[in-house]
């Protein structure tokens, strides 16, 4: 059984304007973020997270990311996913289970005919930040800027998946260039 928690639910009609959702990938825990672009301006849609149980086999708990996904991609109807790749992790066990979950959440924005691209850490920071090498409280405090919030997004994860579909945001107009 998944357990979505969400932070904001206020489903925004896309008007000359486009929706990204931003995915920090984890089999435990799956931040999602959504903004909103229009222009130059950028605002918070949603966030949250998915979360299975940890005593599930690892086929339900994709499922139920799958699933978990799916819903927020029909409630939303985002035009692009944003996921961030998997760079460098210290523990080796855990690599596997986010290299699923990024899979999962690929599969979600395709079956649902969503353009998805990828950002490494590195590229996220900059975006949010302007320095590659910026620490998680850095990002998360820019994250709350830049959205114009009350507060810094809470779990991590979800403020991680914020940090990447702001960097969608940012990267919308060259990416464009170079698919052409």
């Amino acid at each position: 059984m998944m357990t979505m928690i969400s932070k904001r639910s206020t489903p925004m009609k896309n008007s000359g304007s486009q929706i990204i959702l931003g995915i920090d990938p984890g089999t435990a825990i799956m931040g999602y973020g959504l903004v909103k672009r229009t222009g130059s301006k950028i605002e918070c849609v949603d966030y949250g997270t998915l979360t299975t149980k940890s005593g599930l086999p690892e086929h339900i708990r994709l499922k139920d990311l799958y699933r978990g996904l799916d819903k927020l991609i029909k409630k939303h109807k985002p035009d692009f996913t944003a996921i961030e790749n998997i760079f460098y992790f210290k523990n080796q066990k855990t690599i596997i289970g986010v290299a699923q979950a990024r899979g999962i959440a690929l599969l979600a924005g395709a079956q649902n005919g969503k353009e998805c691209f990828s950002f490494t850490p590195l590229q996220i920071k900059q975006a949010v930040t302007g320095w590659g090498q910026a620490d998680k409280k850095q990002v998360q405090a820019m994250v709350k800027t830049l959205l114009r919030l009350n507060e810094i997004p809470k779990p991590d994860d979800a403020a991680d998946a914020l940090a990447v579909a702001i960097c969608c945001a940012h990267s919308l107009n060259i990416l464009r260039i170079l698919k052409k």
